[in-house]
């Protein structure tokens, strides 16, 4: 009866949610919302609290242990990391679809800029995201109907910012430790720190606090394989990062050019056989990995690389000013000060915490960046080029 009750509150929520981005957005939008408003509740209504699985005989071997590994990893979150504890991830629902939602990419023909959709609370965003695939096929199909590059990209998890309470789900929970504790510390750290409309900030914030939390984590509970497996991911990570950034370069010169659009169409062309190219060349100095391949499944497009600088071009600030504060409460004081200045001066103080990050500090903190944290309390899917 409790649970009803909780349902039914939040159900008032996410009409009155809908009643008011209705009025602002128009009618047109109506469904969209309704669909998106629809999906949250879902995700409630299928949820239970964690303790109700463990307490559930029926409840497989295999789940229940990571069930309980997930109550560890949250609870380190909010002890060792300083981050919110409330009642986000202390539920879990078993969806029957492989993510929780697609996300809709879109930017013009000859440009790297991100089409933004703009929705309350959460502000402009470079995407825009359906709980059904095939609606979210259809709005992409509109899009390149329009003459825009288009890409739909599965996502595991994502935050309400801390406005309802995120279960974990079904997308994630089979992570290996370090992964799902990564995911967990992402999506928490997005209700320390969030500004409306500037998801280069959210992303990199997130971002430090994740990767600082992961090798915290790994330090107190991981073992040799652990850290040697994740070592592994985060080279390969940083490898294909890499790649991406060099070939999102060669696109921003090329549209930036005074080529006529043949020459560019061309050029584009040349530039993406080319990234697949190079791929296969990584992903056999990599003895064969193929956890990325699914990047290429679709046609490649401006779309693809749109977000890549969104998750890392601040990153390099945020961690050295981790570095620089040493705690987390410290830091998200800091980050939470920088939150108040203009979106140029954000993006300009971190430029400047990045570049005159002493090279030994910045290089300590790349080797372990849990290191000089202490243990004072404080502070989308697997090998993908961001995070959500």
């Amino acid at each position: 009866m409790r649970k009803i009750a909780r349902l039914k509150i939040r159900a008032r929520y996410l009409l009155a949610g809908l009643s008011c981005a209705a009025l602002l957005a128009g009618c047109a939008q109506v469904k969209y919302y309704f669909q998106a408003a629809q999906g949250q509740y879902s995700l409630w209504s299928d949820s239970r609290p964690i303790d109700d699985w463990l307490g559930d005989p029926n409840t497989e071997p295999k789940l229940r242990a990571r069930l309980e590994k997930a109550v560890t990893i949250r609870k380190f979150a909010v002890r060792e990391l300083g981050l919110p504890d409330n009642s986000s991830y202390k539920q879990y629902a078993a969806l029957n679809r492989p993510f929780v939602l697609w996300n809709v990419v879109a930017t013009p023909e000859l440009s790297l800029r991100s089409i933004q959709w703009c929705f309350p609370i959460a502000g402009c965003v470079a995407y825009r995201g359906y709980y059904s695939k095939e609606d979210a096929m259809a709005y992409a199909e509109e899009l390149r109907q329009e003459g825009d590059d288009v890409q739909v990209g599965g996502v595991p998890a994502y935050s309400t910012l801390g406005w309802f309470s995120d279960p974990l789900l079904s997308t994630f929970i089979n992570y290996s430790d370090a992964e799902l504790a990564r995911m967990v510390f992402h999506e928490l750290a997005h209700q320390v720190v969030y500004i409306p409309g500037d998801s280069r900030f959210n992303e990199a914030f997130a971002s430090a606090v994740e990767e600082a939390g992961v090798d915290r984590w790994l330090e107190l509970y991981g073992n040799e394989a652990m850290r040697e497996a994740y070592a592994r991911y985060s080279m390969r990570r940083k490898d294909f990062l890499a790649l991406l950034v060099k070939h999102r370069q060669m696109l921003s010169d090329l549209y930036a050019s005074k080529a006529s659009v043949k020459k560019k169409r061309e050029g584009k062309a040349r530039i993406f056989a080319s990234l697949h190219k190079e791929y296969e060349v990584l992903k056999a100095s990599w003895g064969g990995y193929a956890g990325y391949d699914r990047f290429f499944a679709e046609k490649l497009t401006n779309a693809h690389l749109a977000a890549v600088a969104t998750y890392n071009d601040l990153l390099p600030g945020f961690k050295a000013l981790l570095a620089q504060e040493k705690t987390f409460p410290r830091f998200y004081a800091a980050v939470q000060r920088m939150s108040n200045l203009p979106s140029v001066e954000r993006a300009e103080r971190l430029a400047e915490l990045a570049r005159s990050a002493a090279p030994a500090t910045v290089t300590a903190m790349a080797e372990n960046p849990a290191a000089n944290l202490g243990t004072s309390p404080a502070g989308k899917q697997a090998e993908t080029a961001g995070g959500h």
